[in-house]
């Protein structure tokens, strides 16, 4: 079964790297203290359960279920890490039924471009290490101007075999 992506248009492709502009989406997100697996694990749990109606619709007083979305994406901070979900691309943030859980927020994210590195695999410290390392380099032969954080994106279920897994590495590019 498909599961919708948010939208982009490739403006630079050199397999595995793209150069990217994303159109406007709107995200669950939550943010998670531990290390990254175990982060990954509890955000993903508290976002999911507001997708399969833990949550309040404005104005009906019902739970609504949202369709599933990929990829997860997790982002490092300060004190942990943000975990999120984009939301399917007929919602915003007024349209999306209100989280009961008081630690997940919804944001919209405006039109940007990004760089991009794709590898299958697991997610692991020094995958994700070696691959955003990988990805900096290629924008700096470039001479492209990067954000300083790296955003690990993972579009597969936990049960799909290594080799054919899909994650990437984004890092937006600064204006």
């Amino acid at each position: 079964m498909a599961v919708e992506e948010p939208r982009y248009t490739v403006l630079v492709s050199d397999p595995p790297f793209e150069v990217r502009r994303y159109a406007a989406f709107t995200v669950a997100q939550t943010q998670i203290q531990g290390d990254f697996d175990a982060a990954s694990r509890s955000g993903f749990r508290r976002i999911a359960s507001y997708i399969f109606g833990d949550n309040l619709q404005a104005g009906l007083g019902a739970q609504r279920k949202i369709s599933m979305t990929a990829p997860v994406t997790v982002v490092p901070e300060d004190q942990g890490w943000r975990v999120h979900f984009v939301m399917p691309s007929a919602e915003s943030v007024q349209t999306l039924p209100q989280p009961l859980n008081p630690q997940i927020q919804l944001r919209p994210v405006p039109e940007h471009e990004t760089v991009a590195v794709r590898f299958s695999g697991f997610t692991t410290q020094a995958s994700i290490q070696e691959q955003t390392e990988r990805l900096r380099a290629w924008a700096q032969a470039r001479q492209l101007k990067l954000s300083p954080t790296a955003q690990i994106a993972r579009y597969d279920d936990p049960f799909t075999l290594p080799w054919n897994r899909r994650n990437e590495i984004l890092i937006d590019l600064m204006p």
